[in-house]
């Protein structure tokens, strides 16, 4: 604990000393205070009409009067930094969750970007996959139609070949009806030479028996 001070004040034209634990400077102060309040009272025009006892208590009055407005300043002013301390703490909160944000964003961030980058790698991977399938199937349509192309002219051939066939058989059987013709022709001039020679024979016939019957005559 601080030694007790010492200090000679003038309060109302009269010396005083003041002893306590604050600073002498701190002492002067307190009287300055008083000596102002008096001086302030006795501007007043109805100050001087009014008895010393109450001077003393009017005195006390304005003295305590400033104390409990200082008081409420005081309080008021307590209050209010609480509410700034307050508003201070929200205020870092915020701050500390924004940067809590801000770093989870660029986290994420970084993920999308990461993503969109194996995005485009796969998107590059399945156009060329693409590509290669249309080239592929570019070749086996040329490939498939080479083939029809190709069995198309042999089926042409092949069916040229049943339709000489046929002309031949038709050929051939237009000389089987020939060759019948012919063999029909040959029975006639068989039948006809048979015929004459039936009847050359019964005319022959026929003249031996004139010829015997005038020789027996």
């Amino acid at each position: 604990m601080s030694s007790k001070t010492d200090a000679d004040v003038v309060i109302d034209g009269k010396v005083y000393t003041l002893s306590g634990y604050e600073s002498p400077e701190y002492l002067q102060k307190v009287a300055t205070y008083i000596n102002n309040k008096i001086a302030e009272l006795e501007s007043m025009a109805d100050y001087r009409y009014i008895p010393q006892a109450m001077k003393g208590t009017l005195i006390e009055l304005n003295i305590a009067d400033d104390y409990f407005k200082a008081k409420e300043k005081a309080e008021k002013l307590e209050l209010d930094l609480e509410v700034r301390e307050k508003e201070l703490y929200d205020l870092k909160h915020d701050l500390i969750s924004n940067q809590i944000k801000n770093e989870s964003a660029e986290t994420s961030m970084k993920e999308l970007e990461a993503r969109n980058q194996e995005l485009l790698l796969n998107k590059a991977r399945l156009e060329a996959a693409l590509e290669d399938k249309l080239l592929d199937g570019k070749g086996s349509s040329k490939s498939r139609t080479e083939r029809q192309s190709h069995s198309g002219s042999t089926g042409k051939a092949t069916g040229a070949t049943p339709a000489s066939q046929h002309g031949g058989d038709s050929e051939n059987g237009k000389s089987e009806d020939s060759k019948a013709e012919n063999g029909k022709t040959e029975d006639n001039k068989a039948e006809n030479r048979r015929t004459s020679s039936g009847k050359t024979d019964g005319s022959t016939v026929e003249n031996t028996k004139t010829s015997s019957s005038k020789r027996f005559l």
